[in-house]
């Protein structure tokens, strides 16, 4: 089979690397680096236009006052090794990021401030090159929790239709649906709707084929599952589960979620039990059935991803210095770890893309 672009995102001083290219090979099941790059600060959380063979990496700079603010790097890779070029670098909101994502129709950049309670909108110049910021959205507010004192924007994601973009707010126990105007480009509320208090909202999955949505709730180690209506862009509240099995009572808080390429199996990563929580999803309500509970290989596991076919998944854990590869059961959604893995410093996330 053809080998697969992988980059992934760290912790890391601009003096180190923090975004590193990789190929994927599906037949030994294991990762090879091909490149590194220096010159970010904190470049976590990556996304990918597979059409403008560009990807953008967050990114920390300082004003000249000593205050802390985002930024964003856009790189050219060549579609064959992997290796980036950077295009450009711009300032975004006013305070650190800790997440990016781009618009279906490649026009638009948005960035997700946790410590700021901060949505950024920038456009996407010809070529792919991030362009000035458009658009700054100030969260306010708060919720039950100490960390829950102010706003915390954790992560925006654009549904199928790009007419859309759910935003978790994990400071207000809130999820927010924003409208995506990409002439603008611009976003404007549509909607809003309340998890528990104390859940903390972090990151969101759409469903591949049903109107559903999946909120990770970091705070109190839950997923809650919405039925979605893409007309209106509303959000309404299916059920709350777990994603602890009941025998552990230490402390957790979980990262990411992802769907299986069929729809048919949930994931979702828990830093503190370290492990990937795996769910059956029932195909006529969207509902979840706990399937397993699979360690990680390594310490706080933040994001993962799996492979476009399915086959295998990826961990990054941040405290374990690796990514972990593990083997998927597309029947059962279990996992098994293949015994690969790569060494690097604090990896945070991992994306794909077909070559």
């Amino acid at each position: 089979m053809t080998k697969l672009l992988a980059y992934i995102g760290s912790y890391a001083e601009a003096s180190a690397p923090g975004v590193y290219a990789c190929l994927f090979d599906p037949d030994k099941g294991e990762l090879e680096l091909t490149d590194q790059v220096t010159g970010l600060l904190n470049p976590t959380f990556l996304a990918l236009a597979p059409e403008l063979h560009t990807l953008y990496a967050i990114g920390e700079s300082r004003l000249e006052s000593g205050e802390r603010i985002g930024e964003a790097a856009a790189y050219r890779l060549d579609p064959e090794s992997g290796s980036l070029r950077l295009l450009n670098r711009q300032p975004t909101v006013a305070a650190p990021t800790c997440h990016i994502s781009i618009d279906k129709t490649g026009q638009a950049l948005f960035t997700s401030s946790y410590h700021g309670g901060l949505i950024g909108v920038s456009a996407l110049e010809e070529g792919g090159r991030v362009g000035p910021l458009r658009q700054s959205i100030a969260h306010s507010g708060s919720s039950v929790l100490p960390v829950q004192s102010q706003a915390r924007v954790h992560s925006l994601l654009p549904d199928r239709s790009n007419r859309f973009a759910v935003v978790c707010d994990l400071g207000l126990d809130k999820v927010i649906v924003y409208r995506i105007d990409p002439e603008g480009p611009t976003l404007t509320k549509a909607s809003e709707t309340a998890t528990a208090a104390g859940a903390g909202p972090r990151h969101f999955a759409f469903h591949p084929s049903r109107p559903n949505g999946y909120v990770i709730n970091e705070l109190n180690s839950t997923i809650t599952v919405f039925s979605w209506d893409e007309e209106n862009g509303t959000l309404t509240e299916i059920e709350t589960v777990s994603t602890l099995p009941a025998s552990y009572d230490g402390e957790n808080a979980t990262a990411d979620i992802h769907l299986s390429p069929d729809g048919r199996f949930l994931y979702g990563s828990n830093r503190g039990h370290d492990s990937l929580a795996v769910f059956a999803v029932d195909e006529e309500t969207g509902k979840l059935r706990p399937v397993e509970h699979t360690p990680t290989g390594g310490g706080h596991p933040r994001n993962f991803a799996l492979t476009p076919d399915g086959r295998f998944l990826l961990a990054a854990n941040r405290d374990g210095d690796n990514i972990v590869i593990f083997r998927r059961d597309a029947e059962t959604g279990r996992l098994t770890p293949n015994g690969k893995e790569l060494r690097l410093s604090k990896p945070v996330c991992v994306k794909f893309m077909e070559r």
